[in-house]
Parts: structure tokens; sequence; C-alpha cells
């Protein structure tokens, strides 16, 4: 089996393209507030469980597998944070969305930039990361990887929290697992995109 199928990759795969969806349905919604506002809680609610989970469950994968490389590309090194940096960049734009509107020009211009740091970020990941890493995981270690990142994603924030993230490693998880319940109790009271909107192409 190639790396490009196997089944870690094509989990975070799913997951970039689900977000690309949702900001398509979101810029087709133009006109129609209420129905922005919900596409805009499943984009950030996407983008926020796929980065955490994929710190705690790729990121140390990475360093395992591919040594000084792969310490490197995670920001797990003291020499570069370049990954973990990018991660910081996107949770602060989740995080200031939260201070507009959807629907409004400033909201749409942090989430254009958002979106276009994202793009470059899981294109990254896709060509180079994900391949160099899944060369060095049997099939069954890459399911059991893509089955841990989905369990994940059901129990990480779902709002950003950029202020966790500065103190790094195994902290910054602890904290993500802490912060979940309470982001958990407030999507209860706001309206998200039902399952045939999500299902509608």
């Amino acid at each position: 089996m190639s790396s490009s199928n196997k089944a870690l990759t094509q989990a975070l795969v799913n997951d970039h393209r689900e977000m690309y969806e949702y900001h398509d349905k979101y810029i087709r919604a133009a006109g129609d507030r209420t129905t922005q506002e919900m596409w805009s809680r499943q984009i950030t609610w996407e983008i926020a469980t796929h980065i955490v989970a994929e710190e705690i469950v790729v990121f140390p994968l990475a360093g395992k597998h591919l040594g000084k490389e792969g310490t490197a590309s995670t920001g797990t090194s003291t020499n570069t944070t370049t990954h973990r940096e990018i991660h910081l960049q996107i949770k602060t734009l989740l995080r200031h969305l939260a201070d507009f509107h959807p629907s409004t020009a400033q909201y749409d211009q942090v989430l254009e930039e958002l979106m276009k740091l994202l793009r470059a970020h899981n294109e990254e990941d896709e060509t180079k990361n994900l391949p160099a890493l899944e060369d060095n995981l049997t099939d069954e270690e890459s399911l059991n990887a893509a089955k841990s990142f989905q369990r994940k994603r059901h129990f990480v924030p779902t709002r950003a929290h950029p202020n966790s993230h500065s103190q790094g490693g195994r902290f910054e998880s602890i904290t993500a697992f802490l912060e979940a319940p309470w982001d958990k109790l407030k999507d209860q009271w706001v309206p998200f995109p039902t399952t045939e909107m999500i299902a509608a192409p």
C-alpha cells in the first residue's frame, strides 16, 4: 500500500477537504447571516479539533519515527518550532475570528487569512510530512494512529486556546483535555449546520 493511501494520511486529508468544503459553503451563504453563522462554527470546530488532535497524535509519531527531521518539523527540538509556530498562528487567527461577527468584512478578512495559511500548511503535510511519516509506519500502525486521531478529536477543545500553546509539549495536551468540557457545554447552546446541510453538495 502506498503511503498516500494509508489510514492516517487519509484521515487527515479528509479533514483538510472538509475544511475547504465548509469554507466554500460559508461563502455561498453570503447574504444569509444565520446560515453563515452556522458554517462559521462548523469551520472553527473542524480546524480547532484537527490541529490539537494532530499535536497529540501526529507530532509524537514524527518525533519517534523521523528522528531529528521529525522533531524539527513539529517543533519539539530546541532549534526550530516550525509546525508548532504555524499551529499557534492558526489558533490565534481562530481566536481573532471571535472578535467579529460572521458576514462582516472584518470576519471575512480574518477567515481568508486563516484559510490561506491552512491551505499552505495542509499542502506541505500532504506532499512532504505525511508521506515521510507513513513510510516509517506499518499499515497497522497507520490505522491505529488514524483511529486515535479520530478519538482525540471528540475530546479536544472545539474553540481556539492559543494561550495554552505557549506551555508546549505534554502540558499543552493535558490543557486541551481540561478545556474541552467547557467548550462542549458552550456548543450545546449554539446552532451548527444540520446533517442534511453538511451532506448537501
